[in-house]
Order: C-alpha cells, then structure tokens, then sequence
C-alpha cells in the first residue's frame, strides 16, 4: 500500500512556480526546487515525474492565475472601453512592483519563458500560443467595443492594437525587470493608451 503524501502538492508547485519565475528553466536546478518546496529529490519526482513536467505544470498555474485576472479586468463591461484597458495597465504596473527583489521586478513569468523557451520547448510554446490568444481576444474585443461606442477613435485593426498593446506590456515588464520605476512604466502605459485616441 502507497504511503499518504504528507505535503501541501498545490504549496509546493507555487514554491516551484516562484523559483522558475525568479531563475529561469534552465537556470533552476533540482537543488534549487528541493529548497523552495521543502521536498526531497524522490518525493519531487514521484509527484511531478520530472524537472520539465514540474516546470510545465508551474507555468500552466501561473497562465491560469495571471491571464484570469487580466480578463477579469477586460470584460468588466459595468465600465468604458478605454477605462478597462487603463485598468489593465494599472494592474500590470501594480503586478511588477508586487514582485520585486533586489530593486528590480521579477517580470513576467510567461515573458521570461517566451524568451528563454519558445523556440526550443514545443510544450511551453504551446501553452504561451493558447495563453496569447486568450488575452488578445479579450484585448481585441475591447478595442472593437470602444471603436463602435467612439472611445477609442484609432481605426487601425483591433487585433493589430491589440498585439501592439500586448508587445508594451511585455516590453514593460521587461523594463521593470531592468529597474524602471512606476514613473517610467506609468509613461509608457499612458503612451499606448494615447496612440489609441489620436
């Protein structure tokens, strides 16, 4: 008979999640893993079979939590179009000073694995494709909203705004990793927004 697992599994796969989000895949040894999520080497691949498994399932969470709140904050339709999207700035600006060490943000989990992984781990890619589609729709169904209620008065295509606004946001977040302030993102931020009204 299998003995009881005597741990929190949804603990350790956030201790997991935080150190991939602060070192990277690569960057993130088994050792690093046993510390964060207080297991032993076994009981980490009992449960999660291995390193790449316990990586995907991290960034599948992450994915999750993240990209909800986001669309949350996009069909929130008791508010204007341009409103919503001032929202999800805010927020995003809000999220890279939650997560800082050493006076610098810790980014975006789904950025760094686009960077770091992408193009060399078909499992990542696919689970970021699934994830930017997600928050483009949503994106795109705001734009179009506030470009029929006069909102938003730019008459480029919604989706081509809305992957513009996708690529700032992670160019933001990538600049709050260098050590940008709210300042500078707040600029940024209200800098696409206008591009959305001119």
């Amino acid at each position: 008979m299998a003995r009881p697992r005597t741990f929190d599994e949804e603990r350790a796969l956030d201790a997991a999640m935080r150190a991939f989000w602060v070192n990277g895949y690569e960057a993130t040894s088994t050792q690093d893993l046993c510390d964060a999520t207080g297991l032993g080497r076994s009981s980490i691949y009992n449960t999660f079979s291995s390193k790449h498994e316990l990586f995907r399932r991290s960034l599948a969470r992450y994915i999750d939590s993240m990209t909800a709140g986001q669309v949350e904050i996009l069909e929130d339709t008791g508010r204007p179009p341009m409103e919503r999207l001032r929202a999800l700035f805010a927020h995003i600006i809000d999220s890279e000073f939650a997560c800082r060490e050493d006076g610098h943000s810790i980014g975006c989990l789904t950025v760094n694995t686009t960077v770091e992984l992408a193009g060399r781990d078909p499992e990542a890619a696919e689970l970021l494709a699934r994830d930017l589609a997600a928050r483009l729709a949503a994106i795109s169904a705001v734009i179009r909203a506030g470009q029929s209620g006069g909102d938003i008065s730019s008459t480029r295509d919604a989706s081509d705004l809305a992957r513009f606004l996708n690529a700032v946001i992670g160019g933001m977040r990538i600049s709050a990793q260098g050590g940008a302030d709210r300042a500078a993102l707040t600029a940024i931020a209200e800098t696409a927004l206008d591009s959305l009204t001119r």
